[in-house]
């Protein structure tokens, strides 16, 4: 049964799922992955190799798990995140309250349709599993790319589809059957997570993800694909 929402009513329905599964998100995330999500965000920050004293921004940054990474890298520069969903980012607060008294991390709200921020703002760009919550892929990736100064290096980690036939059976059956009672058991929602897995199978596959990039101006677009197919990064960079 789909519980896919109409397009115009996608944003409302994502803002509130999220804010219902914010508590246990963390917890279902790792269990889902296997804890491989880590590793890739870990990845993913050295992809795009933030500088020492400058800014960096995770765009959809739900509980902020980029943030402490990104603040690594900056050193005393600033990693922001910036999410529409309050309950995510109060759930994640705790990840950043040690880098927040020294103006290291921080939480803003705002869409990634419209991110509030001016031309030109970020040497770094982060992003995860967020393409597929929004409304216009293609906004997204151009909001991205305004706000990027010339040389940033943006780094995308969404779902995909294993090539391998078995791998990818194996996947769907995972995805789909197993994920969303791990969701009700850990999380208490199976709804949300029974729509996760339902949202990617829309979403573009990494060949046409890469062109969308590319289209709204991205270059030295590359992806490669992690989880055994199951997910792909995605970089690109502002020259």
């Amino acid at each position: 049964m789909s519980v896919l929402p109409e397009l115009s009513e996608k944003a409302t329905y994502v803002e509130r799922m999220f804010a219902r599964i914010a508590p246990g998100y963390d917890r279902v995330n790792r269990v889902m992955t296997f804890g491989m999500d880590q590793g890739w965000r870990r990845k993913m920050v050295a992809m795009t190799a933030p500088p020492v004293g400058g800014n960096a921004l995770d765009v959809g940054t739900g509980t902020g798990d980029f943030l402490p990474e990104l603040a690594d890298w900056v050193r005393d520069g600033l990693a922001v995140g910036v999410d529409f969903t309050v309950a995510m980012m109060a759930a994640g607060q705790p990840k950043i309250d040690h880098l927040a008294p020294q103006g290291r991390a921080g939480f803003v709200g705002g869409d990634a349709l419209c991110l509030p921020f001016p031309d030109n703002s970020f040497d770094a760009i982060t992003t995860g599993f967020m393409l597929r919550n929004v409304t216009d892929i293609r906004a997204a990736l151009a909001e991205m790319y305004r706000v990027a100064r010339p040389g940033a290096v943006m780094a995308c980690l969404e779902v995909a589809r294993p090539k391998n036939p078995l791998f990818r059976w194996g996947h769907r059956i995972y995805f789909e059957g197993v994920v969303p009672w791990i969701g009700q058991l850990l999380g208490g929602d199976r709804s949300a997570y029974t729509y996760l897995p339902q949202s990617a199978r829309n979403f573009p596959p990494p060949v046409q993800l890469a062109a969308m990039m590319r289209e709204v101006g991205w270059q030295h677009v590359n992806y490669e694909l992690v989880g055994l197919g199951a997910a792909a990064i995605h970089t690109g960079a502002k020259l």
